[in-house]
């Protein structure tokens, strides 16, 4: 039970002590955070003074305790003010992701492919480029002084030439506007060649990959004709990786970035996992479980997985890369990273699927390839399995402020609050969290969903158990390399001021 709830049912004279805060039990202490997301972890002895109101104020305790803001008598408004709206930053600015779906077209065949991928002789899902140039304004219309712009698949290189287009046509427009322009490009480099590898670095596009993992793996979930899908990312990523060294460019903070899936073949290799990423000059690893989208709903008999199942891998891929930090080699967790950074620093790191609320609408919009418009790319997918919850415009007739407007935006926005969801709201992880109200409407019917039955909700509660863990047992190198993973990388090479 929270504090939270005993002031509330009894409201015993000993709770005035405490501000307003929530409690959950970890290791053999007892994890406190207050509103505006600081915490600290307490002994039984000392949280049984802490609930009684029998903390001496001279005490080291009490001192900890008001650093938190977890002291009634000596709450601190304004800092609580001032935390909250630094954490909220985000909604000052209108969506500053922009995901152009430039193609179905792919040539490789992923099980759980979520994009719901076309053959490649399905020319007529390519983006045109009429429609590409209406997608751009619109993107550039945001209120956002950020924006990036995201191509996505499909395979987006299969459509090269409206990539280049939409490059060259958004830096001409953004001319007169003068926002930070970024470009990035998620492929799986099965058709790179070392003209268009040179054309996007020359623009200075992020390139984005997948990798699954070992190589037995990765080819089973990822089938390219013709060949190992393995080999040629593999082959690629140290190729794009030697190309930023000739362009002089520092390999510890610009290389390629790879994104793997969590299948239930996955969850007997969480070493083996992280060594293919090694092995591959890879720094940081995406511990994502699969989603419920496109041709994974279709193989869910043999993809898919109890959560905590999930969350045994997890723990030990994540154990392993902490010894490998010990070791000398640095390698991070991008959920660690940004759940972290939201504990350890009081800042959001502003990962659109986990905030309150998320980014659907008013932090990322989805274009697709016929100019239909989505909340986010989540919401595009849903569409290409027959439903279209989610769809919010057309480029060729859609007003920036009717999308915003629009009362689809507005009910995701209410959704994801996670000051509103009952579920939540007594939460201990609530500062830091997030719910996706499109996971919740495609797996539980509602975009309000029930959270606590939530495979998502298990997923990011148990990954901030383990970090909390980690953080109470207060080895000196795992919270080294704990700061190292809050740490903003630097990345001005690929940010672009017209």
């Amino acid at each position: 039970m929270t504090l939270v709830q005993l002031s509330r049912l009894d409201r015993p004279a000993s709770t005035k002590f405490a501000a307003e805060c929530k409690v959950r039990p970890i290791l053999d202490k007892m994890l406190v955070t207050s509103l505006d997301g600081a915490f600290v972890l307490l002994t039984q002895d000392e949280f049984r003074a802490f609930k009684s109101g029998e903390v001496p104020a001279e005490s080291e305790l009490y001192q900890r305790l008001c650093a938190a803001n977890l002291v009634r008598a000596a709450f601190d408004v304004k800092r609580a003010a001032r935390l909250t709206s630094e954490r909220k930053g985000f909604l000052r600015a209108g969506p500053n992701l922009h995901v152009f779906v430039v193609t179905l077209r792919c040539n490789e065949t992923c099980v759980y492919c979520h994009a719901s991928r076309a053959n490649m002789d399905a020319v007529h899902t390519d983006m045109k480029k009429d429609i590409a140039e209406k997608t751009v304004d619109l993107a550039l219309a945001s209120t956002s002084p950020f924006i990036t712009i995201e191509f996505q698949g499909g395979e987006p290189l299969a459509n090269f030439s409206i990539v280049q287009h939409i490059i060259d046509y958004a830096k001409r427009q953004n001319a007169a506007l003068g926002k930070t322009l970024e470009f990035t490009l998620v492929s799986n480099l099965g058709l790179m060649t070392e003209e268009k590898m040179a054309y996007l670095l020359d623009q200075r596009v992020q390139i984005c990959t997948s990798i699954d993992g070992p190589q037995v793996l990765h080819d089973k979930q990822r089938k390219l004709a013709g060949g190992s899908a393995h080999e040629t990312a593999a082959r690629w990523i140290k190729r794009i990786n030697e190309a930023y060294i000739e362009r002089g460019l520092d390999p510890t903070l610009y290389h390629i970035e790879a994104l793997l899936t969590t299948t239930r073949d996955t969850l007997k290799l969480p070493r083996e996992v992280v060594d293919s990423y090694r092995s591959l000059g890879c720094r940081a690893l995406f511990l994502r479980p699969v989603d419920p989208f496109g041709f994974a709903s279709r193989a869910e008999s043999h993809l898919e997985y109890p959560r905590e199942e999930y969350l045994k891998f997890y723990r030990s891929a994540v154990d392993y890369m902490l010894e490998l930090n010990r070791n000398g080699t640095e390698i991070l967790e991008r959920f660690a990273a940004i759940f972290l950074t939201k504990i350890l620093t009081g800042t959001d790191p502003n990962y659109l699927d986990i905030r309150s609320p998320c980014g659907a609408g008013i932090g990322q919009v989805a274009y697709n390839y016929d100019g239909k418009i989505f909340t986010c790319d989540e919401g595009r997918m849903l569409h290409e399995m027959g439903d279209d919850t989610f769809l919010i415009g057309d480029v060729e007739t859609s007003k920036y402020r009717e999308l915003m407007a629009h009362p689809t935006v507005r009910a995701l926005a209410v959704a994801s609050n996670l000051d509103g969801q009952p579920d939540c709201v007594n939460c201990t992880y609530q500062t830091y969290c997030g719910v996706c109200p499109v996971h919740s409407h495609r797996t539980q019917g509602s975009v309000f969903g029930r959270i606590r039955d939530s495979a998502l909700c298990a997923v990011h509660k148990g990954i901030q158990d383990y970090l909390f863990e980690k953080i109470a047992e207060n080895d000196p190198d795992t919270m080294r390399t704990f700061g190292k993973w809050t740490t903003i990388r630097e990345r001005s090479h690929y940010l672009q001021n017209c």
